[in-house]
């Protein structure tokens, strides 16, 4: 395995760690009465929505420099992913509710295509 392959996944393990770790010990040691805690109260809202769309990103660019019938489907579900996120504030069902919409997208996609 390529040591710079090592490094990167270090790297990249560490700033994930260190962006969760921070804000919530901010918070704690701030106080919730505190001016600072509704700041640190959006960043942490926006963690969850944050990962899954980068997790999405990073997932998807190879696949789509592979097969570029894989773009609309994976837009489609950033799309529903985003939109059902901003309305229920869950991040478990909006990624639920955006990856059956992909599956769904890329099955009529394939479909269309093949039909």
């Amino acid at each position: 395995m390529n040591t710079s392959v090592i490094f990167i996944g270090l790297v990249v393990g560490m700033a994930n760690y260190f962006f969760r770790y921070f804000p919530l010990r901010f918070n704690r040691a701030r106080g919730s009465q505190q001016r600072g805690a509704r700041w640190v109260g959006l960043i942490l809202d926006g963690i969850g929505i944050a990962s899954i769309c980068s997790l999405l990103v990073v997932s998807s660019v190879p696949e789509v420099m592979r097969d570029s019938g894989k773009l609309l489907p994976t837009l489609v579900g950033f799309a529903v992913l985003t939109a059902c996120f901003y309305y229920t504030r869950s991040i478990v069902i909006s990624t639920l509710v955006g990856a059956l919409c992909f599956g769904l997208a890329y099955k009529l996609f394939i479909m269309a295509i093949f039909t």
